[in-house]
């Protein structure tokens, strides 16, 4: 979950804030915030990436518990998630490696047993494609304090990115419904837009394809509201999916706490909406970085070339004449006292 900052987002008018937006125009920022931005808690990519040479670990710890509404099997166990990111490159550039271990216990009639391996492991890359604001010229208005916070449309364009990877399976895996099959390499694609408006709003969405030529591709789309409050933030989340052996909803929510610049904790649940079977999630997480070795790639908006004003003959004739008598009264010599 990316977090964002309220009071800076309410700012009020001060001269300081004038000086703020002039040197924003100036030199921008591509990627790389102050504060982490992390995905957790929720399951949504937001568009932008780390930074180049900036290293994060996403990890969690949660429960889950699969019942079934005819009594047909249900389980209960856990699971673990790291996500690492790093940025390389390029500054819209990132590299993802999400790895999730389930440890977990099934009950059915035909017999109980136990099952445990790595119910993910992807590998892909991110790279952001439009910035609505890369180069955008936010120019202050000196005399309207209305001016200068009234709604800004250029928000309700979203930020784009684009996702490649591979879903990989390693070793034996456990967890396929009956019938389910794909090999060790399987693609996903994924399409990233993210809105920031005032008021630390922020509108995430990600619409993709995954398990790519098996015979469960999935479609999906998820779409995550966040609301920032200082150094809290909480969020709400859908997500849709449509396959060849599974199909549902989730509702997910969750907040989070930003501790220090580098560090996030974070809590969340997770309900679907079938009973078939009926799945609940809940867990907690944390987020941390390492910038030190982070290349600070400024951007520097285009100068705008300064208009040439047009003189008349007779306002040339008249500059010719006052250069002249300018020079007569330099050359009469300094009267002595």
């Amino acid at each position: 979950m990316g977090h964002l900052t309220h009071n800076a987002l309410t700012m009020k008018f001060t001269p300081l804030y004038l000086l703020v937006l002039t040197l924003s125009s100036l030199l921008t920022h591509a990627q790389y915030t102050d504060e982490i931005n992390t995905n957790r808690p929720g399951e949504s990519m937001n568009a932008y990436a780390v930074g180049k040479r900036v290293l994060q670990f996403e990890s969690g710890f949660s429960y889950s518990q699969e019942q079934f509404d005819r009594n047909a099997f249900n389980t209960e166990g856990y699971l673990v998630s790291l996500t690492t990111r790093y940025g390389f490159f390029k500054e819209e550039l990132e590299g993802i490696l999400e790895m999730t271990y389930q440890n977990d216990s099934y009950f059915s009639p035909t017999g109980n047993f136990h099952r445990d391996g790595f119910r993910r492991v992807l590998l892909g890359f991110k790279y952001l494609i439009y910035d609505p604001f890369k180069n955008y010229d936010a120019k202050p208005n000196l005399y309207s304090w209305k001016a200068n916070h009234k709604f800004n449309w250029r928000m309700m364009i979203p930020a784009v990115s684009v996702y490649a990877g591979t879903n990989i399976k390693l070793g034996n895996y456990p967890f396929m419904y009956p019938g389910e099959s794909y090999g060790t390499f399987s693609p996903k694609v994924m399409l990233i837009s993210q809105n920031v408006f005032s008021g630390a709003w922020a509108f995430v969405t990600n619409t993709f394809v995954d398990k790519i030529a098996s015979n469960n591709q999935t479609v999906g789309f998820i779409g995550t509201i966040t609301k920032g409050f200082d150094r809290w933030s909480g969020f709400i989340e859908g997500k849709m999916l449509s396959g060849g052996y599974y199909s549902d909803v989730f509702m997910t929510a969750g907040a989070a706490y930003l501790w220090g610049t580098s560090f996030q904790v974070d809590a969340f649940i997770s309900q679907n909406m079938k009973n078939t079977p009926s799945i609940t999630y809940a867990g907690l997480g944390v987020s941390w970085r390492t910038d030190t070795y982070y290349e600070d790639n400024l951007i520097r908006a285009p100068k705008k070339e300064e208009k040439k004003e047009k003189k008349t003959k007779g306002e040339k004739k008249k500059e010719k004449e006052k250069e002249k008598l300018k020079k007569r009264l330099d050359e009469v010599p300094t009267a002595k006292p």
